[in-house]
């Protein structure tokens, strides 16, 4: 069984899992109500359809207790686990009624933060033998931020910034409401020192010019080298430009590559040397990893 993240608490857990069982049961399971007799009690087991990495062990075991408190989930794995297809992820035991009413749910969770956890897992995978950190992005599905990302960390990447709050990123509408890369730069640190923040402040470059003219103006941590990679017509991949401009920065700050930011071309990404690649598909083009939950009376 995993822990939570640091921005996730059991409470805000419990919180989300209430409105998710809100938002399903509404006044009532009614088939539910209406087919399992009182009292009943059963196993249910989740069985994984595909291979894949498992996530949501943690909060499927919440989600469960929430709608009975007498369940009692089994597992066989670990959140961050791999496994083959047809593997017994776990058992629960309880009241019937519960299984049933929060079996939805229960996968939903499981199946797409399963499906994050695994497109994760290979991606960085694809990008040995270099090791730069795999990152997220923003592009999660509202209100499910932080399980998304938290499923990213157990597939074995990184998270980037949880929200608007915890780094600068000064990206292209940013510099150009601002007048220009610099006066980008210094109003982010007269900010950050006004409000006394310890926070990061990353930029977003398109160019070779712009990433000139930040290098030259200075005072970004991380510089973010945006669509640097171009996929070539006969399916090669070219990271030239992408190399150049490591090669400008020459370790002065933290880089990140993103834009074209697949399987096929993690791999000559990384070669690069870049410190980190994101990708906004791991979490805004989630293929949900195949799980069942079969139940039988006890």
């Amino acid at each position: 069984m995993s822990t939570l993240p640091p921005y996730l608490s059991d409470t805000d857990l419990d919180d989300l899992i209430a409105r998710a069982l809100r938002e399903d049961v509404g006044s009532g399971d009614v088939t539910t109500a209406a087919t399992v007799p009182a009292g009943a009690t059963a196993q249910a087991t989740l069985q994984a359809k595909a291979p894949g990495t498992v996530a949501g062990l943690y909060v499927a075991a919440r989600i469960f207790r929430q709608s009975g408190s007498d369940v009692s989930p089994h597992w066989r794995v670990s959140d961050g686990d791999r496994v083959a297809p047809g593997a017994v992820v776990g058992t629960l035991r309880g009241p019937a009624a519960a299984l049933l009413t929060a079996e939805r749910l229960a996968l939903n969770v499981m199946q797409r933060m399963s499906g994050i956890a695994t497109a994760t897992h290979r991606m960085v995978e694809a990008a040995r033998p270099h090791v730069p950190d795999i990152l997220d992005t923003r592009k999660t599905a509202p209100g499910l931020r932080a399980l998304d990302k938290w499923a990213v960390r157990l597939g074995g990447g990184t998270n980037h910034r949880i929200g608007l709050h915890d780094l600068f990123l000064i990206k292209d509408n940013h510099i150009a409401a601002a007048g220009g890369v610099a006066e980008a730069l210094d109003a982010a640190h007269a900010y950050r020192d006004a409000h006394s923040l310890n926070l990061g402040i990353e930029l977003e470059v398109r160019t070779l010019d712009e990433l000139d003219a930040a290098l030259a103006h200075g005072g970004a941590d991380i510089l973010l080298l945006d669509n640097m990679t171009r996929v070539m017509s006969d399916g090669t991949v070219d990271v030239s430009m992408l190399q150049t401009a490591i090669d400008r920065v020459d370790g002065r700050c933290r880089t990140e590559a993103s834009g074209n930011v697949t399987l096929d071309t993690v791999a000559p990404i990384a070669a690069t040397s870049v410190d980190a690649i994101s990708s906004g598909a791991l979490t805004h083009s989630v293929t949900a990893l195949d799980l069942s939950m079969e139940l039988a009376l006890a």
